[in-house]
């Protein structure tokens, strides 16, 4: 299980809490060459796909040459995004015929990463593999085995990891900043129906793939994963169980996957994650939550923010910072570059992320790829976090409490 000794963070970081104010985390931190053009290929152009097409348009240097999918109308709303790029409705296809192809993102539903993954890396080429990484942990220690096996850039989209506020926060946390971690608190609501229509029943269970125990590792394996994820990077160190229960309380409609669920995820400290997640209703979003002794940090995405016991030591900075008010609380916001931008009379303006946070993944795999340096988010990290929402579903589904095994996470 991985550990870390929160002393010994503490003393190699210098400064402390007002160094890692000024630590740079925008997109200067993932500066990368202009002079070097970057061929690319997206292979599922659904929805997140089309969400990477936006954000490759924002690099000059990179050119989307070719998509794939099995789907002639998404294709043809994909050509529109990458104008000029052909089009390929077999992965093998556009890998065999795209010579001068270097990095290819992978963008279809969750079962189908394995093959096209190893097949991608067999054929030479960097890979942005959406997360999670894989629906079985066979399929995952497949990936993690050839990434292992190859000297080529992997990067699994757990785009938490490159946002610059949850960096920030990290380092906050890890810091000692709210102190002894007594509580976590996590949950996913949107309401939404998870629901592709189509009018060919014969492609039911292929649209409708998050809907089915065959294809789908539901919302604690598909939305939680990203979620789990947090925790365990946060504390630096893995759950040892979870448990759960669900069932479908608005969408009676043949589904198979329960639309509201509840896991309790422990450590061996006795922490523990009390996680929610439902397709039925919106309120209040999603975030993730650590309460400390000290203090409490709340993440939303694009925002986050310290709060601060009354008893809690000050280290001068918290004059300049921008605050807000929750009830009778009050949150400290989180800004990455907040020095530089206290310098320029800007802090406000950093309030937030300048773009979506799935940019900062995509801009570090780049990074990764042009500066030839591996990724921090490895096809063995990947498989980390996919054994986490694997079994977080497998619970639910069977409403008992599941031990983690030390197995499970090890590439084979």
């Amino acid at each position: 299980m991985e550990s870390m000794d929160r002393r010994s963070f503490i003393a190699t970081s210098t400064g402390m809490v007002s160094a890692i104010i000024a630590s740079t985390m925008t997109d200067e931190l993932y500066a990368f060459s202009q002079g070097e053009t970057v061929n690319a290929a997206v292979i599922g152009v659904g929805r997140q796909g089309r969400v990477i097409l936006g954000e490759l348009a924002k690099f000059p240097m990179v050119k989307v040459t070719s998509v794939c999918d099995i789907s002639s109308r998404r294709l043809k709303s994909a050509r529109r995004r990458a104008k000029g790029a052909k089009t390929y409705e077999d992965y093998r296809q556009l890998l065999d015929q795209e010579k001068d192809l270097t990095v290819v993102f992978v963008c279809t539903p969750t079962h189908r990463h394995a093959e096209i993954a190893v097949d991608c890396l067999s054929a030479g080429k960097h890979v942005y593999c959406e997360a999670p990484l894989a629906g079985t942990i066979e399929d995952a220690k497949r990936i993690a085995a050839a990434e292992k096996k190859s000297s080529l850039v992997f990067h699994v989209g757990l785009q938490f990891r490159s946002n610059p506020i949850y960096r920030l926060a990290r380092q906050f946390m890890l810091s000692g900043a709210i102190r002894d971690c007594v509580s976590l608190r996590s949950q996913y609501r949107a309401k939404t129906s998870w629901r592709t229509p189509t009018s060919d029943p014969s492609r039911e269970k292929e649209a409708n793939w998050r809907l089915y125990e065959e294809s789908s590792t539901g919302l604690p394996g598909e939305i939680g994963t990203h979620q789990f994820d947090v925790m365990s990077w946060f504390l630096n160190k893995l759950p040892v169980s979870v448990s759960g229960y669900g069932t479908n309380l608005h969408h009676r409609d043949g589904r198979e996957i329960p639309d509201t669920v509840h896991c309790s995820m422990k450590w061996d400290s006795g922490l523990r994650l009390g996680y929610e997640a439902t397709v039925a209703s919106s309120y209040g979003g999603r975030f993730e939550e650590f309460v400390g002794t000290m203090g409490a940090i709340k993440l939303i995405g694009d925002f986050g923010w310290l709060f601060k016991e009354a008893d809690a030591p000050t280290q001068g900075w918290e004059v300049y910072a921008v605050r807000q008010s929750f009830h009778k609380e009050q949150g400290i916001t989180l800004i990455a570059d907040a020095t530089k931008l206290a310098k320029q009379g800007k802090l406000k303006e950093g309030v937030g992320l300048p773009h979506p946070p799935i940019h900062y993944g995509v801009s570090a795999f780049l990074t990764s790829v042009t500066t030839k340096k591996q990724s921090a988010c490895s096809a063995a990290l990947g498989l980390r976090s996919a054994v986490l929402g694997i079994k977080a579903h497998q619970a639910v589904m069977e409403e008992k409490e599941i031990v983690f095994e030390d197995d499970w996470f090890k590439v084979g």
